[in-house]
């Protein structure tokens, strides 16, 4: 975890210890943490450390499930990437995991040979990190009965930017009124929905989807663009141009993950 990010999940949990309280709906944060990989990255390496020794270790303090996921084949962007979710009840939760780790002697001892690697050997160029919290219409990831069992699933992960905080707002209050239940219909299942605390492309919210397959995934998005709800949704006056842009990931599930 990045300094930065670590300072301010201080921050929001020294707030929380001195009485405020930054999470009156009981909503889950998450860290979104993509890892860049260098070009030479045995990616095995690091499949090895995040499944011996990270996960493990993050579920020994409560933390999960935490999803784990490389590039779809049908993925456009660039496929030297490795994204996590990681789910906590709390700021604290997350701000603690650090400590937690180090404190963590099963856990050392299974990163030793991933932690002591040389700046020569270092599997990704860079890891990048955003803090969501979750909305109001849906306050914990939820992975639903029996998705971990169907190997064709697949996933998407979308990043919507806003061009200011008050356009932000109005597209997570879209979603909190209305837009959830037409992804539903229309066969777009959400893993989480979050809106952007901490990241470099705030204001924006981040959200995961599941589909049982790519043709699955196609067909949603299919059906959602011509939902007779969604054309009636987008055309709230209110709602008009809360998307500045749009990033888009279509994502494969590890063998390891937990999402």
């Amino acid at each position: 975890m990045s300094r930065f990010l670590s300072t301010m999940l201080f921050l929001l949990a020294s707030a929380a210890a001195i009485g405020a309280d930054p999470n009156p709906l009981d909503k889950q944060y998450y860290e979104v943490r993509t890892y860049q990989l260098s070009d030479s990255a045995d990616e095995s390496a690091l499949d090895d450390y995040l499944k011996k020794a990270l996960l493990p270790a993050l579920k020994r303090i409560g933390v999960g499930p935490v999803g784990v996921f490389g590039p779809a084949e049908s993925d456009e962007n660039d496929q030297s990437m490795l994204v996590l979710v990681i789910p906590a009840k709390d700021a604290n939760q997350l701000a603690e995991i650090p400590a937690s780790l180090r404190s963590d002697s099963e856990y050392v001892d299974l990163a030793r040979k991933y932690m002591d690697r040389s700046g020569e050997e270092a599997l990704f160029k860079r890891i990048r990190s955003e803090l969501l919290i979750a909305m109001d219409c849906m306050p914990r990831a939820e992975v639903p009965v029996g998705t971990l069992e169907n190997e064709d699933r697949v996933y998407e992960l979308r990043l919507y930017e806003s061009a200011t905080e008050k356009l932000g707002d109005l597209k997570v209050d879209m979603f909190n009124n209305g837009e959830v239940p037409i992804f539903l219909d229309c066969g777009i299942q959400p893993i989480f929905l979050g809106q952007c605390v901490l990241g470099p492309q705030a204001p924006s919210l981040t959200y995961l989807t599941v589909y049982p397959s790519e043709e699955a995934r196609l067909e949603a998005w299919k059906k959602f663009r011509v939902h007779p709800k969604w054309q009636v949704l987008k055309k709230v006056a209110k709602y008009k141009g809360t998307v500045s842009k749009i990033d888009k990931y279509v994502l494969r599930p590890k063998p390891y993950s937990e999402m």
